[in-house]
């Protein structure tokens, strides 16, 4: 059995003023995508800081077996830098690993050039649409080549049509990597879940645990028009009744 990329065991994370979340227990194997559903605060981008290595658990452990290096990160906001390019803002961890600047210029070139942007290299985060940041943002999470991709709903503020076409970005741009990365990714859209990803861990509101999980019909990348299919419908029907029930759990004062 191929060891985990990445996983949790028993982690415990305590914030001031807050109930403590855990303890957690999950695996990320290589190559899948991972998503976590659940209520707002119940941890899931706490999850994914653990899974980065930004934050150590108070109780229990992370066991990545990849290095900081090769773990790429997408934030809700695109957080590029406002002065420099777009060819800069992707080039940039590729300088701060110690690459000479004019190879991490060639590869965040060609980064940019996958994910659709290749005619803007040069324009500012000023002058790019909302999809358009994202996706410099994704390159300059892809252009390491990780083997772990974390995204914390990188894609909540885009409309519904740049959404879908940047999911199949994303499957297109995971399926060409060999070895493909994992992904994990926090998504409150459970049809966003059930279509990016393998299967959806869905957390307990107030304590962050994975109360299920539920594994998504079919392969990935989806063939088109999958959205379409009775097995994708279903699926989704059956993920959003499984995260009302976790949200709607009594609580750990309650019970």
């Amino acid at each position: 059995m191929a060891r985990p990329t990445a996983a949790l065991s028993g982690a415990v994370v305590r914030h001031s003023g807050r109930p403590p979340l855990g303890p957690i227990d999950l695996s990320i194997s290589p190559g899948e995508i991972v998503a976590l559903v659940g209520a707002s605060g119940a941890g899931k981008s706490t999850i994914l800081r653990l899974l980065a290595g930004l934050e150590q658990p108070a109780d229990g452990r992370t066991a990545t077996a990849v290095g900081a290096g090769r773990i790429g990160f997408v934030f809700q906001a695109s957080t590029l830098l406002p002065w420099a390019d777009a060819r800069t803002n992707v080039a940039l961890p590729l300088e701060l690993a110690g690459l000479a600047s004019s190879d991490a210029r060639r590869r965040a070139d060609e980064a940019l050039r996958a994910v659709g942007l290749g005619d803007r290299l040069t324009a500012r985060p000023r002058q790019l649409s909302g999809g358009m940041a994202m996706r410099v943002s994704l390159a300059r999470a892809l252009v390491t080549e990780p083997d772990l991709l974390l995204l914390d709903e990188p894609f909540a503020a885009l409309d519904s049509i740049t959404r879908r076409g940047l999911i199949e970005d994303l499957h297109r741009l995971w399926a060409a990597r060999s070895p493909r990365p994992a992904i994990v990714f926090v998504t409150h859209d459970v049809e966003e879940a059930v279509y990016l990803a393998g299967r959806a861990l869905v957390l307990e509101a107030a304590t962050g645990r994975v109360a299920t999980e539920r594994a998504s019909p079919g392969s990935l990348p989806r063939p088109a028009q999958w959205r379409l299919d009775t097995g994708y419908r279903a699926a989704v029907e059956d993920l959003a009744r499984t995260l009302a029930d976790a949200m709607n759990a009594p609580s750990r004062e309650a019970a």
